[in-house]
Parts: C-alpha cells; sequence; structure tokens
C-alpha cells in the first residue's frame, strides 16, 4: 500500500514538473513563427520591405517570420485578414499611407483605434516626375501648361481617394487644374509616363529609381516642408507656398488587443533590425529618410495626425462630406 501511495506521489509531481513546463513554454514569445501579412503585391516596395525586415528581424526574435502577400482593396484585404486574426502578436501586417486613406474616405471596415500601430519603418515623400527629354524642363513649365489648359495636364497616380488624388486636387484648388489618370498597377502607370501619354507621374522616388538612373524620369516637385537632399534643385511644396506634404509611409501593425509587452518585445526586435548595415542601405536605396524609425509611444499619435490632414483636405474638395 505505501510502495503504491509512493508510486502515485511520484507519478503526480513528474505530471505537476511536465504541466509547469509546457505552462512556461506556452508563456514564452514568440515561441513558434510569427505570421507577417503583406498587404500588397509581390515585388513592390511594400513586398521588399517586409521580406526584407523579415529577414533581419527573424535571428533577433530567433524564429521565423514567414510572409503572405494578400493584395487587394487599397491594402485592406490583407488588413481585414490581420483583423480578423486572434491578438496573441502571432499574427502582424503592414500598413501604408495610401491604405491610410479608406479610413477617412469611408471605404474602410474599421477605424485607426482597431489597429495596434507599432512601429513606422519607412518615411518618404513624393514627387511630382516628367519625362526627362519631354517639354517641362521645371515645375514651372508644368504649371503653366496646366493653368493655360485646365484639365489638359495629365498626372499618373494610384487611383481616386488617394494621397495622389488629394494632392492633384490641391493643386487644382490654386489654380493648377489637373487631371488624375488612376492605375493601380505601377508598371503601366510608369510607362504611360515614359510613353508621353501622361504629362507627370506622383510617385515616391524609390520604386522608380531604375528609370532615375537611366534618366529617364525626372522629379520636378517634392510634397515636402524642405528639399530632399539626393534632389537638391528640385523644389518643394512649402516654398512654392503650396502647404500639402502628406509623406508615404510604411509601418508594421497588429490587431488592438495584443499584450503591451508583446508589442514592445517585437518594435524593440524591429528597431534592432533596422540598426543594421543591410536595412540602412536599402533604406538609402528606397530614399526614405534616415529618421524612419518611430515606436509605439508616439506612432499613434503621428498616424492620426495624418489622418486629421487627410479628412480636411477631403472635406474641402468635396471627396467626402
Amino acid at each position: 500500500m505505501k510502495k503504491s501511495s509512493v508510486c502515485i506521489g511520484w507519478i503526480l509531481a513528474v505530471v505537476l514538473v511536465i504541466g509547469a513546463g509546457a505552462a512556461v513554454a506556452q508563456d514564452k514569445y514568440p515561441s513558434r513563427p510569427i505570421d507577417f501579412i503583406c498587404t500588397w503585391g509581390v515585388g513592390g516596395g511594400s513586398d521588399q520591405m517586409v521580406r526584407i525586415l523579415s529577414k533581419l528581424t527573424e535571428p533577433v526574435l530567433g524564429v521565423p517570420l514567414p510572409v503572405s502577400n494578400k493584395p487587394g482593396a487599397s491594402g485592406n484585404s490583407g488588413t481585414t485578414d490581420l483583423l480578423a486574426a486572434k491578438t496573441d502578436g502571432y499574427t502582424i501586417a503592414n500598413y501604408i499611407a495610401d491604405t491610410l486613406c479608406t479610413i477617412p474616405s469611408g471605404t474602410a471596415r474599421y477605424k485607426i483605434d482597431d489597429i495596434e500601430w507599432m512601429v513606422r519603418t519607412q518615411l518618404m515623400p513624393s514627387f511630382l516626375f516628367v519625362k526627362a527629354d519631354g517639354p517641362y524642363a521645371t515645375i514651372q513649365d508644368l504649371l503653366k501648361t496646366a493653368k493655360e489648359n485646365p484639365g489638359k495636364v495629365k498626372v499618373g497616380g494610384l487611383g481616386f481617394n488617394t494621397i495622389d488624388d488629394v494632392c492633384v486636387r490641391f493643386l487644382a484648388s490654386k489654380g493648377y487644374k489637373m487631371t488624375l489618370v488612376p492605375n493601380a498597377n505601377p508598371g503601366e502607370r510608369y510607362a504611360a509616363t515614359l510613353g508621353g501619354h501622361n504629362d507627370a507621374l506622383y510617385e515616391q522616388a524609390g520604386d522608380i529609381r531604375q528609370y532615375l538612373d537611366a534618366k529617364q524620369l525626372k522629379p520636378v516637385l517634392v510634397f515636402s516642408e524642405k528639399r530632399f537632399p539626393a534632389f537638391p534643385d528640385v523644389p518643394c511644396t512649402k516654398e512654392l507656398g503650396f502647404e500639402v506634404y502628406l509623406p508615404q509611409f510604411r509601418c508594421v501593425i497588429a490587431k488592438k488587443g495584443v499584450a503591451p509587452e508583446r508589442v514592445k518585445l517585437l518594435s524593440d526586435a524591429f528597431q534592432k533590425a533596422m540598426q543594421t548595415p543591410e536595412w540602412k542601405k536599402f533604406n538609402a536605396d528606397q530614399y526614405a529618410s534616415e529618421d524612419s524609425f518611430i515606436g509605439p509611444e508616439q506612432f499613434k499619435t503621428w498616424v492620426a495626425g495624418e489622418m486629421s490632414a487627410l479628412e480636411k483636405f477631403m472635406k474641402e474638395f468635396g471627396m467626402i462630406k
């Protein structure tokens, strides 16, 4: 009887030890791969950012960050999948300024408070580009033509109710009415300007670097409060009296409700990855600002400010009520 009691006691002790070990392993985060949703298609700027950030962060976290592309609806197809996931920190996604536009425009089915804004990874000003050997040598040439021929100047952009649309409408409000030609396919968008079908292209410099290096396209205006160091001869909107900036940004988000300690662990890991030489080179090649990083403590406030500016412009231009 005593032997039976001792055996049962040992069995219970072993079960308790195993159970405690399992609980500790379960509590450890991360203990398995973290799904990284890219909300845009393969090969684009967002896809490149997600894949290099994933690769550089994996050694820091000690687990894989497999990337899955879920494009569509201006980035909202992938965002919807994120918001349908558990709040355990094992599903994250990228997010960009063009997707943020869908919140004030009413096409998104979520609010800014439904998202955990973890880290801003890239901040890039947008430009107006023209064909290098085309008829427009400067922004003044382009604006002069737009003023004398309202609506005749065509600007290639992502689509309506986007940052591109807002900026083109802003210039129209100042007497330079241009027509936005929407095209979600970047290759077709670039070809339309290179082929002379569009007069200008609204884009970020990093996305068309090959055409800049080949001297096929050139910037004539940067939407910023100051000139961009890589293009010191290109005027900024502020110096021309155009108070419109709305930079493109890329970031990493999670679903609201992920534990704060997990958000901090992830954001710290991303920050460490962004301090590597490989990331810094990638960032420079993309013409992104050196001070792109913002952590969760300040990022949500910054995003709210950008959305407020978008909402103000959209109301002013009759895009929303």
